[in-house]
């Protein structure tokens, strides 16, 4: 019997934490909760979750520090629960390594989609050389990408975009983080140049480019993809 995943709620505010306390344990979640961003780290170090969920206004010190110092040794998945609703917000948080981000209000039955989606692809093996998404496939090593068995000739850049996306399945990517680690930092500032090859890419591997199911647009922030 598989025992069940701890998730570390770091939040000020008691009624958050209970509310996430009740909906997780009903879903079969292990709960553990700090009120502050010091205790949370000390909660994390001493007893490691599989997940963190955590709040920016913390009254020691602001979520994004803590955050920073959190991905200085852990590599768990940490979603990112505010207030805060700015894209400037949103952005910082992701490049600092947050793998996703909710506003308050939230509905608990998304939040909980969310937690399925970063736990599955923690668990995933990072040496699985093979991504497959309906009838899509990726060949990792071999650089090769079939749809429907067929090979689609892709260029060098526009596989490892779809490479950079698709092993990042289920987290926002942002247009600094995407345009740094395929261009390097000297394009950070071209949004436009990764729309060009976005759609591109969209061309080869949507059914249709308009309306994509696996490269969705996510409004002034970057790219998910979505399995």
């Amino acid at each position: 019997m598989n025992l069940p995943e701890t998730i570390l709620v770091i939040d000020d505010e008691v009624q958050i934490r209970r509310l996430l306390e009740i909906t997780l344990s009903s879903n079969g979640f292990k709960i553990s909760e700090a009120g502050t961003g010091k205790d949370g780290l000390i909660a994390a170090a001493t007893h490691p979750p599989a997940l963190v969920i955590l709040d920016l206004g913390l009254p020691d010190s602001d979520g994004i520090e803590i955050l920073k110092k959190f991905r200085e040794w852990y590599q768990k998945p940490i979603i990112i629960l505010s207030v805060r609703n700015s894209e400037e917000d949103i952005i910082n948080a992701l490049d600092n390594g947050a793998n996703d981000y909710l506003t308050k209000p939230f509905r608990t039955g998304e939040l909980l989609a969310r937690i399925r989606v970063a736990l599955r692809k923690s668990q995933e093996s990072d040496d699985n050389p093979n991504l497959t998404f309906g009838s899509l496939s990726i060949d990792l090593v071999n650089h090769i990408v079939r749809k429907e068995g067929i090979i689609l000739k892709l260029t060098t850049t526009e596989f490892s975009l779809l490479s950079l996306l698709s092993r990042n399945s289920g987290r926002v990517l942002t247009h600094h983080t995407i345009l740094k680690e395929i261009w390097g930092f000297g394009y950070v500032g071209q949004t436009q140049y990764l729309r060009v090859f976005i759609a591109q890419l969209r061309k080869k591997i949507e059914d249709d480019p308009a309306k994509p199911k696996y490269l969705i647009t996510e409004s002034g922030i970057g790219y998910r993809f979505h399995e």
